[in-house]
């Protein structure tokens, strides 16, 4: 490892054990109420310490491969290097950034179904050797690109409970694998193992059992045309619940002991990307707009009318939306609800009320009904968990500023990563104590665009 980027332009504030996360978006909305409401993330290192004890303490030996796309913030990546947590990358972009923290070829598998010969090319030239594959073209583009590739075939999971579109849209069939080991003869391509991927949605722990005895016939399948596999891939899927965590090991471990156990040689790999970032960030977000529209307005269609008073219902936008933060809101359901900042009174009436990004568009919705007091503009809401799959490249419509990033970090969480082998002399460029008294100013040097 070389340590941390030494052109990452971002610091993390150590904080004392008076100060908490609300302590710094407080301070963080005092600044930015004076100088610009923009909005602004507070992500919390240290939760990445800790979700990383936790996975060693319920799914060691299997070793964790970070997704980049879920969060390539510089902090978040570096953390994770130092702790010696892999990579998944899906495009050239992701590989170059990981590739800078020092992390070795052999730690970085190339992920993206449909990838571009010119990046495929890219991973050769860098030694990314493993990558995945579901069908005879791809294979053959690999083939072309990377004569050095080491392929995961990537098998369809048999999900009843999840989005059956979604879940056959990638993977091969086991039948197919045999077509593609063929075809890898062919070619000259080594097959390496076999990945399969869990939606997060799915409820049924059983596919885990399909997936895991599938992937076993693969590997048997694969001895016969000679390959010797040593990679099962188990995908992504992991909330960061911990109960989740514990209730899926308490399903695959039985299995893997009996299927793949340790003297196989085969190394079990996953790719927890939410499970690590999501409660690590919290966005705040400023009302920048605000009107009363009728109630039958804002029903979603078939909703009968249920009320006749004459209650106010307001509409709100915010200077952040699907266009930015909230990205993922146009394919899956917010999991986070809005909490106000400013302090209200228990007993004040809530309003049916609507919230909107800043592009005026008729999909820039970010919560389509909820509760809350009668707000302003210029007061803030504080969405917490959107750790993943919010601070990748964000589009430039309608003059969106990208939101800032503070980082933070607790005394206590700053041991447990020196208990975890990490050095102050790598890291305390990177970090500064914050006294939990004071207020933020730019001279704190605690900010950095996303």
């Amino acid at each position: 490892m070389k340590g941390f980027l030494e052109d990452a332009n971002y610091s993390v504030g150590l904080l004392d054990e008076g100060a908490t996360l609300a302590d710094v978006i407080d301070n963080c909305i005092y600044e930015h109420t004076h100088t610009g409401r923009r909005a602004f993330y507070v992500g919390d290192l240290g939760k990445l310490v800790k979700k990383n004890i936790q996975w060693q303490n319920v799914m060691a030996p299997i070793k964790p491969f970070y997704p980049v796309k879920c969060n390539s913030t510089p902090g978040v990546l570096e953390i994770l290097g130092t702790l010696g947590i892999g990579f998944a990358c899906s495009n050239k972009s992701e590989m170059a950034l990981v590739q800078d923290l020092g992390i070795s070829p052999e730690n970085i598998i190339y992920t993206n179904p449909c990838k571009q010969a010119s990046q495929i090319k890219y991973a050769a030239k860098a030694g990314i050797n493993i990558m995945t594959c579901d069908n005879d073209i791809e294979l053959k583009k690999i083939a072309r690109s990377h004569p050095n590739a080491k392929l995961l075939l990537h098998i369809a999971t048999e999900d009843i409970t999840a989005d059956e579109e979604m879940n056959m849209k990638f993977g091969t069939t086991l039948k197919n694998c045999r077509h593609l080991m063929e075809c890898a003869k062919e070619f000259g391509i080594q097959i390496a193992g076999v990945k399969f991927h869990v939606s997060s949605t799915c409820k049924e722990l059983q596919t885990y059992i399909h997936a895991i005895s599938d992937a076993r016939c693969v590997f048997d399948m694969a001895e016969e045309f000679g390959f010797k596999m040593h990679i099962l891939d188990i995908g992504g899927g992991f909330t960061g619940s911990e109960l989740q965590l514990e209730e899926v090991n308490h399903v695959i471990r039985p299995l893997l002991d009996v299927y793949f156990p340790k003297e196989s040689g085969v190394n079990v790999i996953a790719e927890p990307g939410c499970y690590y970032v999501s409660s690590a960030f919290t966005l705040a977000v400023n009302i920048i707009a605000k009107k009363t529209v009728q109630y039958d307005k804002l029903l979603p269609s078939g909703v009968e009318q249920t009320r006749n008073d004459d209650e106010p219902v307001f509409t709100y936008y915010i200077n952040d939306g699907v266009y930015g933060s909230f990205s993922s809101k146009l394919s899956e359901k917010l999991n986070t609800i809005p909490e106000v900042h400013k302090k209200y009174k228990d007993d004040e009436p809530l309003f049916t009320s609507s919230l909107w990004g800043p592009s005026c568009d008729e999909l820039d919705q970010i919560v389509e009904n909820c509760r809350l007091p009668e707000l302003s503009v210029g007061d803030w809401l504080i969405f917490d968990n959107m750790g993943s799959g919010t601070l990748g490249e964000q589009s430039t419509f309608n003059d969106y500023q990208r939101p800032l990033i503070y980082y933070m970090m607790s005394f206590s969480d700053w041991d447990e990563m020196q208990d975890a082998g990490i050095t102050s002399d790598t890291l305390m460029k990177n970090f500064f104590f914050v006294p939990s008294c004071i207020q933020l100013s730019s001279e704190d040097r605690f900010s950095t665009a996303a």
